[in-house]
């Protein structure tokens, strides 16, 4: 969809092919890793609105950053993109101008199906959609980069040095915008995060079986740290300015400016 301005009009109420989250409802003998494959794709867009509170408050904020912090000449990196919600926000409210969209996947089943979506958008032309291992990539000179709830499936490793070449390929006044489901120190503290968590999704319709499961499925994939972890290492990569702009239980989000 356009505005009057020409622009794409994102509108996160109309639903994406939207199909029911049901992949863990009936009980399994054996639990296999998650992976984004074709499953958690059918069901992607009901999964993480059930599962992760403030998701659409996220999305709608990444656009607004991106059009308060975009550069013109430089790249805007949904990383992890999924099937393209950051990057279609962002493309919502920054002009064509204002720098170069780019969305990142490394799950083919993802990548295929966020093109489908953006070429209903009308935004084929303007995104450059990219299969690639975003901890392992270069980045061209960038004033936003966006890492909405990915870094955390990222090897503990190979963390580092992702969020510094992202760093030193950032311009001076760009951002990263960093989403994170986080752990705490205190166990009790953690534990009582990680209930709330649990009724807010029981809230949503999961059972307990299939909360139950999917943490055992997700568990050895997902490496959630702390929040001092998160601010120490973007301080150490050179961002000037960490802030927390979001919080709810065991999720929150950080915009670092370089």
């Amino acid at each position: 969809m356009r505005s009057p301005n020409g622009r794409a009009e994102h509108n996160r109420e109309r639903p994406m092919t939207e199909q029911r989250d049901d992949i863990y409802a009936q009980q399994r003998e054996r639990i296999e890793r998650f992976s984004f494959d074709e499953r958690v794709v059918r069901v992607f867009p009901d999964m993480i609105k059930r599962s992760v509170p403030g998701y659409a408050t996220n999305i709608d904020m990444i656009g607004v950053l991106a059009a308060r912090y975009a550069q013109p000449d430089t790249c805007l990196y949904d990383l992890g993109c999924s099937l393209g919600a950051a990057t279609l926000a962002m493309a919502a409210l920054t002009p064509p101008d204002k720098g170069t969209l780019v969305a990142v996947d490394n799950s083919p089943a993802m990548i295929e199906k966020a093109r489908d979506l953006l070429r209903g958008e009308g935004l084929q032309d303007r995104v450059l959609l990219r299969q690639a291992d975003v901890a392992r990539m270069d980045f061209e000179p960038t004033s936003v980069a966006v890492l909405n709830f990915t870094l955390q499936f990222i090897p503990l490793e190979q963390r580092d040095a992702l969020i510094q070449r992202l760093a030193d390929a950032t311009r001076e006044g760009g951002i990263l915008v960093l989403s994170e489901k986080i752990r705490f120190e205190d166990a009790a503290e953690n534990a009582l995060q990680s209930e709330w968590h649990h009724a807010f999704k029981r809230n949503n319709g999961y059972s307990d079986l299939e909360i139950s499961q999917k943490r055992s499925a997700i568990e050895e994939v997902l490496l959630p740290e702390t929040l001092a972890a998160h601010e120490d290492r973007l301080r150490r990569a050179g961002y000037r300015e960490v802030r927390v702009w979001f919080r709810c239980f065991n999720f929150m989000s950080l915009v670092a400016v370089r």
